[in-house]
């Protein structure tokens, strides 16, 4: 079908969208630099560069889906919250968000300590060169051979959630006659202002020893009995995707209440306290992040007032930053397929991907931008449901978007901010191939997580 036959579909005069957006953009063809990496760029001939790589030559080589990354964006963003914490505080990037060989090189090489909360992440971070020591291991639910392997290597930090593992931890590391850092994982009752799977700090959830009921107090009095274990501080954790710093300030208040306690029942101060991860990044231009060096001096400022106060000393702060990090530096890069209209409704645009490549949209209704990448078009706004090919209903990938009414099938589609959690969760649902992960920088692009293969899926399909 040509462009010129495709029916436009409703314009945003006839029906305004039940999603974010309320009005198309003034330019469709604009790239609003607070959704893509920073070396992403329309040219003149209307198409899109990504470190200095056209978009049609990516989709020829490596194919379609695909998750474009920047690593210039990449290095640029480990670089500004290590410069924004400082020599006096420790910057751990979240691994869940997204990890490869690869990005732990990057890491290493830009400053940056590491949080794995898997068997699976430590594999990959030691096969990577990653020091131990710069290693912190999470879970709510670690099994003896994650604990053992992370005492073994020597990790930096192993952070306790249960009662059952302070004993874990400890039989392991009297075992291997080590001495293991650990913190202990409080939940401190603060609500955090984001969706109810993805909130981790009030009290009716998996994560953490409780406050409000002593169970905090409790592991304390349990780990500092243990001579295998070192009890270096608190950690606290209270979400994801979080733009207001006033839960921070909650959270910092009731951890250093915590230090307090410590302090006056067994004359301890804790040397450390880390505040987690969770701030949020630019999913649409209604979106609005907080810096790395606003972040760093609100959180500096929260510990530092609030110890003041009670009189201790101020303990070295850590955060965990994953999605802040590599979610705006990636695009998911698909071709259109089918486009149908749906009178008086939307036009629904079909790509060669979907749920499988990001669950985000279907699981927690994550709001997207969507650009037409392979060139310009000055066709009028139409209002357009991009989804994917799985036999879903749900599979959703933008729920609510204006898309040039000109669009065809061949056309390239690009999703910004989808570097966090869209590969990490991405699964073979319908068997489908997972992407692969492509790397651009100064004009040379690499795969660094090679796409999935029928033969990938066969091997593991003993039957």
């Amino acid at each position: 079908m040509s462009r010129s036959a495709h029916p436009a579909g409703p314009r945003y005069a006839d029906v305004l969208p039940e999603g974010h957006y309320t009005a198309p953009p003034a330019d469709l063809n604009s790239l609003d630099s607070r959704v893509w990496a920073q070396t992403v760029e329309r040219t003149p001939d209307g198409s899109v560069t990504v470190g200095g790589l056209d978009v049609r030559r990516l989709a020829e080589e490596f194919g379609t889906p695909a998750y474009i990354m920047d690593e210039t964006d990449f290095r640029a963003r480990c670089r500004a919250w290590r410069d924004a914490f400082g020599q006096d505080a420790d910057v751990f990037y979240a691994g869940k968000a997204f990890l490869s060989r690869a990005v732990v090189r990057w890491l290493y090489e830009e400053g940056l300590n590491l949080d794995v909360c898997s068997g699976g992440e430590l594999a990959t971070a030691l096969a990577a060169g990653m020091p131990a020591e710069r290693i912190a291991l999470h879970g709510n639910n670690k099994s003896n051979e994650e604990i053992h392997r992370a005492v073994e290597v020597g990790v930096g930090r192993i952070v306790l959630d249960s009662f059952q593992e302070i004993a874990r931890v400890a039989h392991a590391a009297e075992r291997l006659g080590r001495r293991q850092p650990v913190q202990i994982r409080v939940t401190v009752g603060v609500e955090a202002h984001t969706h109810e799977f993805i909130a981790t700090a009030h009290e009716d959830q998996k994560f953490g020893l409780a406050l409000a009921d002593g169970g905090a107090a409790e592991a304390v009095r349990r780990v500092l009995m243990l001579e295998s274990l070192e009890l270096t501080g608190i950690h606290s954790h209270i979400g994801s995707q979080i733009f207001d710093m006033a839960g921070f300030e909650v959270s910092a208040r009731r951890v250093v209440g915590l230090l307090t306690q410590i302090r006056d029942e067994h004359g301890v101060e804790l040397p450390e306290i880390d505040l987690g991860g969770g701030l949020g990044i630019a999913y649409t231009p209604e979106d609005d992040p907080r810096e790395p060096h606003e972040i760093a001096k609100s959180l500096g400022d929260i510990v530092t007032r609030e110890c003041e106060a009670a009189g201790l000393a101020v303990p070295r702060l850590s955060v965990e930053p994953g999605r802040a990090i590599v979610g705006p530096t990636a695009f998911t890069l698909y071709e259109v397929g089918t486009i149908k209209e749906l009178e008086g409704l939307r036009t629904y645009v079909s790509v060669d991907g979907g749920m499988s490549d990001n669950i985000r949209t279907a699981l927690y209704d994550a709001e997207y931008s969507v650009a037409l990448v392979s060139r310009a078009s000055d066709a009028e706004p139409m209002l357009s449901r991009v989804v994917g090919k799985h036999c879903e209903s749900g599979d959703i990938v933008v729920r609510d978007a204006f898309l040039p009414a000109d669009l065809a099938p061949g056309d390239l589609l690009a999703v910004p901010a989808t570097g966090a959690y869209c590969r990490s969760m991405a699964s073979n649902y319908n068997h489908a191939l997972r992407p692969p992960v492509v790397a651009v920088r100064d004009g040379q692009a690499r795969t660094i997580v090679r796409r999935e293969t029928e033969e990938d899926l066969l091997r593991l399909d003993v039957g």
